[in-house]
């Protein structure tokens, strides 16, 4: 199967230091925000764009089931290595098609892409917002990161507006819960004037009527 891995240029050539640089990032550190919004009771969730798999530990070790997908060979082995789990699945596969991931027929109470949706161009994303929409749940949560900022050398990186971004969700049935606008949490970035837009969207349950 052909994996459509645009966005991830830059990425494999530095693996090394940016799984080093990643490690130091916890999953409280990038998602204490949004956390409402995750669900208390065991969950099935899908971590698109999971990296080296400390979004999906911090998952797990809430109780729930992740499916972490990550194009990238390097980010998957060194998740596997630094974050063993049962709880966890691994996938190869990529936006905006995710051709892998909807094979499997499989829908999700919580799908989560942090900071992917910069990588894909404005055709790109009009296509995998649709494809984000048919994995949740009626009554699921999509919560994303959009990155603002300069782009670091050697990476493919758009700017996404919040704006856009809903949109796009709201022509494919999910409405807006939340919207936070948030700092780096890595001091260079930081520094250089990156900031980020957290959006939480739920699939409204279809209402059903006993005759």
């Amino acid at each position: 199967m052909s994996i459509d891995s645009s966005g991830t240029e830059g990425y494999a050539e530095r693996a090394d230091v940016l799984i080093e640089q990643w490690r130091t990032i916890s999953f409280a550190d990038r998602h204490t925000p949004v956390l409402p919004w995750i669900p208390q009771a065991p969950s099935r969730i899908a971590d698109i764009g999971a990296g080296i798999g400390t979004d999906a530990a911090g998952l797990a070790a809430l109780g729930h089931t992740v499916l972490a997908v990550e194009p990238v060979d390097a980010f998957r082995d060194a998740a596997r290595a630094l974050h063993a789990s049962p709880r966890i699945e691994w996938l190869d596969d990529s936006l905006p098609e995710l051709v892998a991931l909807l094979a499997r027929r499989e829908t999700f109470d919580v799908v989560m892409l942090s900071a992917v949706w910069m990588h894909l161009d404005a055709p790109q994303r009009d296509r995998a917002m649709g494809r984000v929409a048919a994995l949740l749940r009626d009554g699921g949560v999509s919560i994303m990161s959009l990155r603002h900022g300069p782009v670091p050398a050697g990476r493919r990186m758009f700017e996404v507006s919040a704006d856009e971004t809903i949109r796009l969700a709201l022509a494919r049935g999910l409405r807006l819960v939340r919207e936070l606008h948030t700092a780096s949490v890595q001091p260079a970035n930081r520094a250089n004037g990156v900031t980020w837009t957290r959006l939480v969207f739920d699939k409204p349950a279809v209402a059903t009527f006993v005759t």
